[in-house]
Formats: C-alpha cells, sequence, structure tokens
C-alpha cells in the first residue's frame, strides 16, 4: 500500500496495469470521434437519429445506471447493511422498469417528444414544464458531481496527485467524448462499458469469495449480526426499529415512489429508450436491460459484504473502532488493493472509471439534451436554425462539466453516498412520479395542478429532511427520529402524497384541457393501436415486450424468495 498525496492510501499499480488502463481511455475517445462523423442534426446529438437497435439501447440502459450508485454506493451499503441492498434492485428497479417498457414507453416514444420535461409540458402547459426542467437539470449536476468525485477518487489512488486536480483531469476526459459525439458516443462507450465492467468485478467477486470460503464462509464469520444475511425486515438499512414500519417504508418508499419515480420518469434513462428505432425498441430496452440488473447484487453486494470482514479498515470502521480517513465507499477500492495481482488490478481499475465515466456521461447526455431543447429554444431563443440548438448543446456539455466539479465537492462530505442520493432522488423524481402517474391516467388533473403538485411535493420532501436527523448535516433537526436512507424513504413517500393531495384539490378547482388535446397523452383517451407495434404480434417471443417483461418479472420474484 502506498501513501497518496492526501494522506490516504493508494493502489499499488504498475505499468501493465497503466498500459490496460491507456488502451481503454484510447478506445472510449476513438468512439467519441467516429460518432462526431455520424451527426449531421440536433436530433442526431441528443437522441442518435432514433435509429438504435433494442439490444444497444437495453445495455446502455443499465450501463447508464452502472455508476456511482450501482459500483460504490451499493458496494458501500453491502458492507454496511449487508444482503438487505438488494431491495434497491429486486424491489427498487426490476418492477418499475418492467412498467416503463409496458406501460409508459409508448406514450414517450409515441407523442415524439425528445425528453420527459417535454411530454410534461405537452400534457400540462409551460408551468409544470418549467418547473420540471429546471429541477431536472440541477438534478443531473448534483448527480454528476456524484460520479466526478469516485472519478476523481480513483485517480488520486493510481497517481497521488491532490484531489482537485484529479477531478479537473477526470472532467476533461469524460468531456472530450461526450462534446464531440452526442448520445451516440455516450451509448456505444455505455455498451463497451457494461463489459469492461462485468469483466472487472466478476473475477475480484469470486477471488473474494475463495478468500473468505465461499457462501458459507460469509455465513459463519457475521456471527452473530445475522440480519446482515437476510433481506427483510431490514431495519439496519431503513434506521425503523419497528419491523411492519420498515418493510412498508421499503415497499412504499423505496419499492413504489423512488423506484418508479426513478426508472419512469427519469430522462437519463428513457433518453436511451428514446434513442431505439422503434415504438417496440423503445419498450424491449428497459425490459432487456431488466435481465443484467437483476443479478448487479452478485458482483457488487457481495463484494460489499466481504470487504467488511476481511479488510481490516472497513471491519473497524462497521465495528465502531474508527477506520481512520476510511469510508464506507472506499470497500471495493480495499478490496481491490489486498486481493488483486497486477494486470487484474488494471482491468478492475479500468472497470472503475468505465462505470463512473458511463454514469457522469449519461448525466451530461440528458442534461444538455434539457437545457438545449427545454430551456433554451423553448424560453430563450426560439426558432433558430438546426444547427444553433447543436452548438448550445455541446456549450451545455461544457459547462455541465464544470459545474460538476463543484458539486463534486458537496458529494466528498458522504460516508455512505446512497445516503446523499436517496435523499436527491426524494426531493427531485418523487414529486414528479406522482405528477405523471396521476396526469397519464386522470384526465380531470389540470395543467395548473400539474405545476402546484410538483412545487408542494418537493417541499415535503425538503421538510421531512430538514426534520430528520442528518439528511442536511448539522442544519438538520433531529425532530422525526430517523436518518440515513430510511429518511429518505419516508421524504419520497410524504412527496408523494402531498403531491397528489394537493394536484387532486387543485384540480377540482380549475378547468382541464379538452379530451381532444390529451389524445396520445392520457391512457384512457390514447387508442391502442398507438400504443403497441403494428407487427408485435407476429413477432417471437423474445421481441415481445409483454412476454419478456412476464419472464423477468419470474426471476425477480425467485430471487427475492431464495434470500428472504
Amino acid at each position: 500500500m502506498l501513501p497518496a498525496a492526501d494522506g490516504t492510501f493508494r493502489l499499488d499499480a504498475d505499468v501493465f496495469d497503466y498500459t490496460i488502463i491507456a488502451l481503454y481511455f484510447g478506445v472510449v475517445l476513438g468512439i467519441g470521434v467516429m460518432a462526431r462523423r455520424q451527426i449531421s442534426t440536433s436530433l442526431d446529438f441528443f437522441l442518435s437519429g432514433r435509429s438504435l437497435p433494442a439490444w444497444v439501447t437495453g445495455l446502455a440502459f443499465i450501463s447508464a445506471n452502472l455508476g456511482a450508485v450501482e459500483i460504490m454506493g451499493m458496494s458501500a451499503n453491502g458492507a454496511q447493511y449487508g444482503i438487505a441492498t438488494v431491495h434497491y434492485f429486486w424491489v427498487g428497479a426490476i418492477p418499475a422498469m418492467l412498467f416503463l417498457g409496458v406501460v409508459m414507453m409508448p406514450f414517450y416514444y409515441g407523442s415524439g417528444v425528445r425528453s420527459v420535461p417535454e411530454f410534461m409540458r405537452k400534457r400540462f402547459g409551460t408551468g409544470a414544464h418549467l418547473v420540471n426542467a429546471i429541477s431536472f437539470a440541477v438534478a443531473q449536476l448534483l448527480i454528476a458531481g456524484i460520479n466526478l468525485y469516485l472519478l476523481a477518487t480513483i485517480v488520486n489512488r493510481l497517481l497521488g496527485w491532490p484531489l482537485w486536480v484529479s477531478l479537473v483531469v477526470a472532467a476533461a476526459i469524460v468531456l472530450s467524448y461526450t462534446a464531440l459525439g452526442g448520445l451516440s458516443a455516450a451509448i456505444y462507450n455505455e455498451v463497451l462499458q457494461f463489459f469492461v465492467i462485468v469483466a472487472a468485478l466478476l473475477p475480484l467477486t469470486l477471488i473474494a469469495l475463495h478468500k473468505v470460503g465461499g457462501w458459507e464462509g460469509i455465513k459463519d464469520k457475521v456471527q452473530p449480526n445475522q440480519e446482515q444475511l437476510s433481506s427483510w425486515p431490514a431495519t439496519d438499512l431503513t434506521g425503523i426499529d419497528n419491523p411492519v414500519l420498515s418493510v412498508i417504508g421499503i415497499v412504499f418508499g423505496l419499492g413504489f415512489v423512488l423506484s418508479f419515480g426513478y426508472w419512469t420518469t427519469n430522462f437519463v434513462e428513457v433518453q436511451r429508450a428514446m434513442a431505439s428505432k422503434s415504438v417496440s425498441a423503445a419498450r424491449r430496452t428497459p425490459i432487456i436491460g431488466a435481465f443484467p440488473k437483476m443479478f448487479v447484487p452478485f458482483i457488487v453486494i457481495v463484494p460489499g459484504i466481504i470487504a467488511a470482514i476481511i479488510i481490516p479498515e472497513i471491519a473497524d470502521l462497521k465495528s465502531g473502532q474508527g477506520g481512520g480517513d476510511v469510508k464506507y465507499n472506499d470497500a471495493l477500492l480495499l478490496l481491490m488493493r489486498d486481493l488483486l495481482p497486477n494486470g487484474m488490478l488494471g482491468v478492475a481499475i479500468a472497470g472503475l472509471l468505465a462505470a463512473f465515466m458511463a454514469g457522469m456521461a449519461a448525466n451530461i447526455s440528458a442534461f444538455n439534451t434539457v437545457f438545449s431543447y427545454d430551456l433554451w429554444q423553448q424560453y430563450v431563443v426560439k426558432d433558430r436554425e438546426d444547427g444553433y440548438y447543436t452548438r448550445i448543446g455541446r456549450l451545455a456539455t461544457v459547462a455541465a462539466t464544470l459545474l460538476a466539479i463543484g458539486t463534486a465537492a458537496i458529494a466528498s462530505n458522504y460516508s455512505n453516498l446512497m445516503d446523499y442520493l436517496q435523499t436527491l432522488f426524494g426531493f427531485f423524481n418523487a414529486p414528479l412520479f406522482a405528477t405523471f402517474i396521476l396526469g397519464m391516467f386522470w384526465k380531470r388533473m389540470t395543467a395548473t395542478a400539474g405545476w402546484v403538485g410538483l412545487i408542494s411535493g418537493t417541499l415535503a420532501a425538503v421538510a421531512v429532511a430538514f426534520l430528520s436527523e442528518d439528511s442536511f448535516g448539522s442544519a438538520s433537526t433531529g425532530v422525526l427520529g430517523i436518518s440515513g436512507q430510511g429518511a429518505s424513504f419516508v421524504a419520497a413517500g410524504a412527496a408523494f402524497v402531498v403531491d397528489i393531495v394537493v394536484s387532486v384539490l387543485v384540480s377540482l378547482r380549475t378547468r382541464p384541457k379538452a379530451e381532444a388535446d390529451l389524445k396520445g397523452l392520457v391512457y384512457s383517451l390514447t387508442p391502442k393501436d398507438q400504443r403497441i407495434d403494428p407487427d408485435e404480434g407476429d413477432t417471437s417471443w423474445y421481441q415481445s415486450p409483454t412476454k419478456l417483461a412476464g419472464i423477468a418479472l419470474v426471476m425477480v420474484i425467485v430471487l427475492n424468495l431464495l434470500f428472504l
């Protein structure tokens, strides 16, 4: 172990490792250059010309999410809370991904919108559109900062540079290919990055399992805290002592509000499906992504659990003896440091770099689309030539990358980044999902209710976070007696309920749009032939969104039962 410039540990990489990493970066930049040649319109830059096959967008869909949250955040959760972390996948992701593919993608794709906020404008008008576009843009800058912070941490661990230098270098790498090739560069790199990530984490998991004596060895070594190996009731994860309330918090707060709010209305993910070449391909995109998604816990959470057993610093941190400057976020890096030989270390580092770049590039590409189409074109400069908005998109990419350097400083203050991330989702995604789902299935909901509900729901989430024990650090009051991710689940639930109640009350006092204006935007007013591909009935089972979704649902139910 080598000391870094800031006094923390270093990864002892050699020339062979650096060569692997350099080759990987060469391929990444090469993809950006090649994608640049295919861009002739703003639709090419922002949505890949809506020409990509389902398997490409499906892998990109899941890879875009394989950033800081999945890799470092979930391994940190595994180290701190154990197997209950699987709820973020099997309860808090797969059902919502299947719902997106089966029910909601036809509305996004069929309406011809270029972003989720644009769908909100068509359904609710400019009030809800402006609130959604601004809140989404802010959220992406904050989440991009998380990915950038972790990307810079890897550079810091490799080279020992000060963190601020590492931040600038890491940001420049992501900026180079995202600004060059737009969404196509991001998506094709995400497909590559998916395989690099698996190639990095699978060997690490197998070596760690061998080191600890397999699953039986894990069970022996976590005694007497067997709750670490049980997914329910997950009171450690939620911070809610009552088992019944803990389960309600997971099922409603995480499994419904946060999960559906993230996967069905988050443009970072939906943008990948919008780049598909047909409505059938768009529907299959999140469903295809669900299959690898349900197995990601085995290469992310399990290493975190093992790190808390065999890595002294993490074991000391977990036992309350302190871990020096080590945080739970370091669990995976420390496992790599202690278990991987040179060569394999280079592949693992490249995998982590791939994950963080995929996450940040997804945030940046979604930000530049919403900024250019939904804010700049809609409210600042209208009716300019197409190339003008492509240039604005590239400038927005540069600006977002620079701002992410600033928001990375916020992320650095959290020992477990999942606490921070779930707080953000409660603020931004939960109220949006409430507005969206009510407006899609209730034709009486009005434009005024759209923006008033969004603001009310967000304020409710902020209020719960402020009243919890640690969501706002020293500014938190602790009145509610909840903390960590449990506080995020409660905040999300409050945002959803308040948004729904306020939207219903306001809708009953204001005038709705005419039904003719809601065709294609409200479920009951949209003909079935507009919600499905006309040729879908003649396709094979593996090309049918509903059949694939049914298979995925059965598989995830089985996984949940195996780890009760």
